[in-house]
This record gives C-alpha cells, sequence and structure tokens, in this order.
C-alpha cells in the first residue's frame, strides 16, 4: 500500500529506535512525515543523514527539534504543520514514541546477598580472583551463554530512591503527555477521516521490574487513556491502540537498570532466540495504519515473537 500525498504520520521521538524505524518504513510507502524529536548538535552527525534518507523517497519530511513535553512548543508545532501541510493535509498517524522517564527503586537498594556468595564460593573453588573470574564469565556469556548473564550483571543504584516529582513527571513524560498531542491535534482539526493514535508499552505494564515503577506507572496510564480516547474519539474516524514490543535494544532500553539480564531473559524465552526489533515493531505500524486495519479499536497489541507466551523450555 501507498499511502496519498495528503497522509501525514506526526512521530513524537522519529530521531532514534522505534520512533525511527517506523519513519523509515512510512516513508518507504510514501507517507509523509513530522518527526519531532531532542537532539544536541553533536547528535545531529548521527541523525541528519536519517533524514536525508527519508526525503531522498520522494516523501515530505519536516523535522521540529523541540521538546516535545513542553505546552507551547507543541502549539507551536501543531500550528506551523497545520501551515506547511496546506488544506488538504491531513494526520494519518500519530505515534508517541517518547522515552524520557525516571528509573530508580522505591527504597534503598541492597546487593543480592546469594549472588556475592556464589561469586566468592566459584573464586575459591577455582582459585581465581573475583575480578578475574567476573572476566572469565562476561567471555563466556559472550559466546551465546546468556545462563550466566544474571552472576555478572546486577544494578548499582547507589542510595537513589524514586521521588514523588520523579513519578509524577515520568508519567506525564511516557504516559499522559501522548492525549495533550491528541487533544491539539483533534483542535486544530488536523486528524485524516480514517486516523490511527498509537503509543508504546512493554511488558513492565504487569510484570514488576526494579526500578522500573515510574515508567511501569505511565505506560499504565497510558493504556487506559487509549482504551477512552477509542471510544470518545470514534466518532472522529480516530482508532486508538497500543503496540507493546518484547525487549528491544534502543537507546532508551540501553538506560533501563539490569537491562543486559533482561536481554538475556528474554533471548531465553523467545520461540525465536532473539530480542525483537525497532524493524518488528515498525512493519506492525505500517499494518496498523493501512486502511485494512481500521477495524482495530483500542487494545494492545505484542510484537514480540511470542516472547510473552513462553515459558523458556522451547
Amino acid at each position: 500500500m501507498s499511502f496519498s500525498d495528503h497522509q501525514w504520520a506526526l512521530i513524537l521521538g522519529g530521531s532514534s529506535g522505534f520512533g525511527l524505524a517506523t519513519a523509515h518504513r512510512l516513508s518507504a510507502h510514501g507517507m509523509n512525515l513530522a518527526l519531532v524529536h531532542r537532539d544536541r548538535r553533536g547528535a545531529m552527525k548521527r541523525v541528519a543523514p536519517q533524514f536525508s534518507a527519508m526525503r531522498d523517497r520522494g516523501v515530505e519530511v519536516l523535522t521540529f527539534n523541540a521538546d516535545a513535553l513542553a505546552g507551547d512548543e507543541r502549539e507551536r508545532i501543531v500550528g506551523e504543520l497545520k501551515t506547511r501541510m496546506g488544506d488538504s493535509g491531513r494526520v494519518r498517524l500519530l505515534l508517541h514514541s517518547i522515552a524520557l522517564g525516571n528509573l530508580k527503586p522505591m527504597i534503598p537498594f541492597h546487593a543480592n546477598r546469594r549472588r556475592t556468595e556464589l561469586i566468592k564460593a566459584l573464586s575459591l573453588a577455582t582459585g581465581m580472583r573475583s575480578d578475574t573470574l567476573a572476566r572469565a564469565l562476561k567471555g563466556v556469556i559472550a559466546q551465546g551463554f546468556d545462563e550466566l548473564v544474571p552472576l555478572v550483571s546486577e544494578c548499582d543504584y547507589g542510595r537513589n530512591v524514586i521521588e514523588e516529582e520523579d513519578l509524577a513527571g515520568t508519567i506525564f513524560n511516557m504516559g499522559t503527555s501522548l492525549f495533550s498531542w491528541v487533544r491539539a491535534l483533534v483542535a486544530a482539526d488536523l486528524f485524516d477521516a480514517d486516523a490511527r493514535v498509537l503509543g508504546l508499552t512493554s511488558e513492565g505494564n504487569e510484570v514488576a521490574w526494579r526500578g522500573y515503577s515510574a515508567v511501569s506507572a505511565a505506560k499504565v496510564a497510558m493504556e487506559a487513556l487509549s482504551r477512552s480516547m477509542a471510544l470518545e474519539l470514534a466518532p472522529l474516524g480516530i482508532r486508538s491502540n497500543i503496540v507493546q514490543a518484547g525487549i528491544t535494544e534502543t537507546p532508551a532500553s540501553a538506560l533501563i537498570p539490569g537491562i543486559e539480564g533482561m536481554k538475556a531473559a528474554a533471548r531465553r524465552r523467545n520461540p525465536f532466540r532473539r530480542l525483537t526489533r525497532p524493524e518488528d515493531v515498525a512493519g506492525v505500524i505500517y499494518l496498523l495504519c493501512r486502511d485494512e486495519a481500521a477495524w482495530i479499536n483500542g487494545t494492545i497489541l505484542r510484537v514480540d515473537g511470542g516472547e510473552h507466551i513462553s515459558g523458556g523450555n522451547g
């Protein structure tokens, strides 16, 4: 399917991870793009060629290096987008791919005593210093033995804990800010007659990960808002859904405490024995933008290769 020249995708967080992969996929099918991102000048050396590659496909690409979470910036971008799209231009897709949150435990974290004792026992049994043993284990892990990751991968939170301000900010940044953008686009009459609103979530919406409480709360809030939008905005032709990706290597996921252990566990659990890729998710988002997906509304779609249904015994 090629999209019409009046249809646009507005992607919040369009310079990396899921947002960037989606922009590439949609531009390959003729979708015009408005990409909101926040990158420093040094990072633009990486980002600018990506945007140029999209333009080379013959679509319009508007970029806004701005804070998508600031109300005045949101209004400015919506106003400029309305002007640049012209009278016939409409937003077919609004994708929320903003990853800006706090990753701190709820109480001071104490090291896993059992793990410490195990490393000490192995050190004594092998006659190897603990640091030498750790390097040896990492070398074996690099050969694909993910089962050993818990021995050498542990979060160092120090004495950091989540504060109320951290929690509230994360819930807005990674959750409820989606509705702020939806409302602004509705007020400006910019949505297509058959539009898609998509947010991103993870298994952390129902599985507890240490240090992930604020992001988990944000994603659950987004999911609740998406269901309400699916109901209340349907008369406007807007379909609202959430995509739940499996564990994926992205710049944002690299910041999650304990991510190496989570990736190792995901590879063991996944029936395909690999992590989800941004391109996997981008492909599904493209499918959701097609005409045939118009009857998908108010749901959460898992895109993880079966990771969530596997006990890791395959």
